[in-house]
């Protein structure tokens, strides 16, 4: 006691508004998963088998409205360090366009939510995906995390670490364990149960200890290659017969009943590049079909490897002291990078074994994202929108639904606030990035409402959008015309409201030009020709 006062009075960290001084600091564990859209849980209106994460909602918390970046490196740029992308190096993506706010990796002066709890006397670990930093001086072991294993890059095969074949260039797997480079034989493993089993070892390290840990487990599932577990796909035959049309509508109903999608919202269309499901001759339908019945056994195993760590926690007897938060990093995507022309990835055995390369595309993706518009890399809701469940057993209500509207950035303040870590404004030398984000205590704990003074903002690759209480002003690139949408009524985006609301639209614009400019956000056009991979990922995504 008296060292926790010394630290306090030091302004290390205070007590969490929720505990006294004689409760121990929680731990906190994040799990992201990558590529996985709004609607692909079950507990968000899904088909697919995944009573993990849907006990945990049942038993804490969902919001409606919890927003992302849109794309992978940025979205985690901005969960690490609690900082709009741009503001932390990668306004981009994990290549250098060489310009500070696009540098490609986490620069100094945004501290990862590991510097920051260990400075305030949490265990550091992560399993899973990093995806923003590819030297070595950016891995996790050198930004703050006392244990790390996964993938340095974007993505990763879930049977072997060979080069990821995309875009008509052979991109390396760096698999590594605490800065050990790792060269697993092929076919001796699954990546999804690497990346449970390394967080559950961690875990287990922990048993004797008195410190609390922060676990940030990052699976790579259920991004492409589509690759799963026989078994798990053979729970899935025949499931998707029916089509991407039919299966929409049984999501939308399960939205409705259990409350994610409120009476009178609005849904959007059919994407224009979505074919009718009967549409599509016999060949078409085989291939599809087996795409999504390999999807949701990514999907499925990912949720039994969830169970696993929460099997580990309850057995370690943490679990009553442990925050849960899940989201995914973006919408579903658009690309179909097995049948892109002459660049597409080669398939070197049928969907969903070791050596085939396929991708759910628009198709099923129009399905994952239900009920929003659009796709991943695109700033409608369907690109931008995530699940997130909050759970922490005796201090989050069960089975809550709320509104939330809140962002990526909250995500920072709330673990610190909850563990009573001060931000410091000096760290190593080095004078830090004020946190711009907001706690989400009150709306975890209280279930309080969030009042948001400034908008939430979002720029990548020329997308652009502000989001002020019900309003949400949004332009695609290349085309710089804003619209302007009433989310309270109209959240799939179907009615552009721009001309009738010129003075919002004014507002807004001012506002997010401000914001680019405090925040190092460049006009795309001026950076695309410095982009090696410019075009692979600005698809139409309508």
């Amino acid at each position: 006691m008296k060292k926790l006062m010394i630290l306090a009075m030091a302004g290390m960290f205070t007590t969490p508004a929720y505990l006294t001084a004689q409760q121990k600091k929680p731990n906190i564990i994040l799990i992201m998963v990558d590529d996985m859209g709004y609607s692909d849980l079950g507990c968000y209106g899904s088909e697919i088998h995944t009573p993990n994460l849907d006990r945990l909602a049942s038993e804490g918390l969902r919001l409606k409205e919890f927003y992302n970046n849109s794309i992978c490196a940025p979205t985690r740029a901005s969960l690490l360090s609690g900082q709009y992308q741009h503001k932390a190096g990668v306004g981009y993506f994990d290549v250098n366009l060489g310009l500070p706010a696009y540098q490609g990796y986490l620069n100094r002066e945004s501290l990862t939510l590991a510097e920051v709890l260990r400075s305030g006397g949490y265990n550091t670990l992560m399993s899973g995906k990093w995806h923003i930093g590819n030297d070595s001086l950016s891995w996790p072991n050198q930004r703050g995390f006392d244990q790390f294993f996964g993938v340095i890059g974007g993505g990763a095969n879930y049977f072997n670490a060979n080069p990821m074949p995309l875009f008509g260039r052979q991109y390396p797997v760096i698999i590594e364990e605490n800065n050990k480079r790792l060269h697993p034989a092929d076919d001796s493993y699954y990546f999804t149960d690497e990346i449970a089993g390394h967080a559950i070892k961690y875990l287990e390290q922990q048993r004797n200890s008195s410190k609390p840990f922060f676990l940030y487990l990052a699976f790579n599932a259920p991004h492409w290659p589509l690759q799963a577990l026989p078994e798990d796909i053979a729970k899935y035959k025949g499931r998707y017969d029916i089509g991407w049309d039919s299966l929409r509508e049984e999501r939308l109903a399960k939205q409705r009943q259990l409350g994610i999608l409120a009476a009178g919202q609005t849904v959007a269309p059919r994407d224009a590049d979505v074919p009718e499901w009967n549409s599509l001759t016999w060949d078409e339908k085989q291939l599809w079909k087996a795409k999504m019945e390999v999807y949701a056994a990514m999907v499925d195993h990912m949720d039994k490897s969830v169970g696993q760590v929460l099997a580990k926690l309850k057995e370690l007897k943490k679990d009553d002291n442990t925050l849960i938060v899940f989201i995914s990093d973006n919408g579903a995507p658009a690309e179909d990078v097995a049948h892109g022309g002459a660049k597409a990835a080669r398939n070197l055995g049928p969907v969903g074994t070791s050596g085939s390369f396929e991708s759910q595309g628009k198709n099923w993706s129009y399905v994952s994202n239900t009920p929003f518009r659009a796709f991943k890399n695109f700033m409608y809701e369907g690109g931008i929108s995530s699940p997130l469940i909050a759970w922490f057993p005796g201090k989050i209500a069960a089975n809550t639904i709320s509104q939330g509207t809140a962002h990526l950035i909250d995500l920072a303040p709330t673990f610190y606030d909850l563990a009573g870590v001060k931000y410091p404004q000096q760290y190593n030398g080095v004078t830090t990035n004020p946190l711009p984000g907001k706690s989400l205590t009150g709306l975890f704990f209280h279930n309080s409402v969030l009042h948001r003074v400034e908008p939430i903002f979002w720029e990548r690759a020329g997308n652009r959008a502000v989001r002020k209480g019900k309003w949400k002003l949004v332009s695609i690139y290349p085309s710089y015309r804003w619209e302007l949408y009433d989310l309270e009524a109209d959240r799939g985006e179907t009615n552009d409201v721009a001309a009738k609301n010129t003075q919002v639209v004014n507002e807004l614009s001012a506002a997010y030009f401000a914001w680019a400019k405090k925040t190092g956000v460049v006009n795309y056009d001026d950076i695309k020709g410095s982009n090696p991979i410019e075009g692979v990922l600005n698809k139409k995504g309508r």
